[in-house]
């Protein structure tokens, strides 16, 4: 049975260590082999991704030509200038292996802006770090002549930070829907989307977790299934340990005890989960999955392929 499929991209689809258009290239060509798994069943796909590495290797470039006469760029233009680049290597990659199997469904990267509340409180405690490393003192000047804030990042140095608030709507989500119910298999929400808020669309210096505005997005344009990829093939708990636990099919309500528990990391594996705990909750009955990209062709074939969360 055909379904409407929202998955969201980890960052080790697009980038590993080598930061060149052509190895990200060469990364988007390997993960469409695996997307194209999901289109083969008749789905309709709906593609998010993040932009981290991308949109912080983009910030230093535009920090070193800093100038008067080429000024650098804001943070939420930079996020619309990776959705742009990664859309086109993506979208091109999965087109021509669509073609090599066979198929002729058409893709489409659509510039996302995600909508957020002006009165979030993340805009007054930003915690999310971007950009280069700088001295303590290189730090204190920047604040004094940019009004930015700065963070000591584990004994790194320190770096400015940026509000992550929560996504409250999606201005494109129609125009997705309408080119999804087309067969046009969509590439949005890139690194969370560009933040934006009021009316007017008024993009601000923020940065969304790609997971929520993924979850958001599904909401919206009434998934019929979220999947998250990571670079693990299910969740577990007690990680590492002698009692290591392998979740395959999990409640919300026992989910959310593990969370609580502290079983899974502020800063990877928690937003994922809180993501799909949030897409379950708000679609009973619909399935929130967390696995890696290798394992797309596996989902609902093979129980134990997955971490699946029900409400």
């Amino acid at each position: 049975m055909s379904e409407k499929i929202v998955v969201a991209l980890g960052g080790n689809a697009i980038l590993s260590d080598d930061a060149s258009a052509k190895a990200q290239q060469k990364a988007l060509v390997d993960t469409s082999k695996y997307l194209v798994n999901l289109v083969k069943g008749g789905n309709k796909l709906i593609i998010s991704h993040g932009n981290g590495p991308q949109v912080g290797n983009l910030l230093l470039q535009q920090q070193a030509a800093n100038s008067k006469k080429n000024p650098a760029m804001p943070l939420d233009t930079c996020v619309a200038m990776t959705q742009g680049s990664i859309g086109y290597w993506l979208a091109n990659a999965l087109s021509n292996e669509l073609r090599a199997n066979g198929l002729d469904n058409e893709v489409a990267t659509v510039l996302t802006q995600v909508v957020v509340d002006k009165e979030d409180s993340a805009f007054k405690n930003p915690t999310k770090p971007i950009g280069p490393f700088l001295t303590e003192e290189e730090a204190k000047t920047e604040e004094q002549m940019t009004g930015a804030k700065f963070k000591e990042d584990s004994g790194r140095g320190w770096r400015k930070v940026v509000p992550s608030p929560k996504p409250i709507g999606i201005h494109e989500a129609n125009i997705i829907n309408t080119l999804v119910d087309d067969d046009v298999i969509t590439i949005s929400c890139g690194g969370g989307g560009i933040p934006v808020v009021g009316e007017d669309l008024v993009g601000v210096e923020a940065v969304i977790d790609k997971d929520f505005a993924s979850e958001k997005l599904a909401d919206l344009v009434d998934a019929d299934k979220f999947i998250v990829l990571t670079g693990v093939d299910n969740v577990y708990i007690n990680f590492g340990k002698e009692n290591e636990e392998k979740l395959t099919r999990v409640s919300v309500s026992d989910i959310e005890k593990y969370a609580a528990e502290g079983h899974f990391a502020p800063g990877s594996m928690l937003p994922k989960i809180e993501a799909c705990i949030q897409f379950a909750k708000n679609n009973p009955g619909k399935e929130a999955i967390i696995t890696s990209l290798e394992c797309l062709g596996e989902i609902g074939v093979d129980p134990e392929i997955g971490t699946t969360i029900i409400f």
